[in-house]
């Protein structure tokens, strides 16, 4: 397996930032009650990533030191407003449906966290494979959730898509079946959901780990 190959592994599965890390687990939780919402914000999250990771990249060598960190808040601080700005003006619905959690990327710790970390010391091609790897992480972690939630508690799949296209979110989706599980849209429903998958991904991830020879005892002489 070549280096970037294995840490695009590392980052969307071994390492997954959000149910092996616990990171950005705020916007997981609240917002991911169906597909829409977890994949528009899954969306917007990536696109900030990505742009932060490049910009940040390109200008590694211009930043000082001692002001790197707020520099790295000052350009997330931005793309998150244009982002912002743009669904609010192009997808209404969605931005409606996704409210506070939109502003509330600029605090997302991932996005720092690649910055500071990775982003900061290397090429643009690096940070860009890098930042895509997160975003795959982090987008396949929303829709995991939305998926789980959405199917649990209201019996369907995909309701309200029509708002990624500019629609007004009426769309009812793939109905399952009618009715659900209350507990599934709640907040405590989301714990659950997180300590389910968690619990899921660490089985995986142990039974994938190579088992570890040990030495026959040496017997005492």
């Amino acid at each position: 397996m070549t280096d970037s190959a294995s840490i695009a592994h590392a980052n969307v599965w071994r390492e997954h930032p959000a149910l092996a890390q616990l990171l950005g687990l705020c916007p997981l939780l609240a917002v991911t009650t169906s597909v829409t919402r977890a994949l528009g914000l899954a969306l917007a999250t990536s696109l900030v990533l990505i742009s932060t990771s490049l910009i940040v990249s390109l200008l590694r060598r211009l930043l000082a030191r001692e002001l790197r960190i707020m520099s790295y808040v000052l350009i997330i601080g931005a793309l998150v407003t244009v982002i912002d700005l743009g669904l609010l003006a192009w997808l209404p619905a969605l931005h409606a449906q996704l409210d506070i959690f939109v502003p509330l990327i600029a605090t997302n710790c991932v996005i720092l966290s690649r910055s500071e970390r990775f982003a900061a010391h290397a090429s643009v091609g690096a940070a860009l494979r890098d930042a895509l790897s997160h975003a795959a992480a982090i987008t396949v972690a929303f829709l995991l959730f939305g998926g789980l939630r959405e199917l649990l508690g209201h019996g369907t799949l995909l309701a309200g898509f029509d708002a990624l296209r500019g629609g007004d979110g009426s769309s009812a989706g793939i109905v399952l079946f009618d009715g659900g599980l209350l507990l599934a849209t709640l907040m405590p429903g989301a714990f659950l959901a997180l300590a389910l998958l968690s619990a899921l991904h660490r089985r995986l991830i142990v039974r994938q780990a190579p088992a570890v020879q040990l030495s026959p005892a040496t017997p005492p002489g």
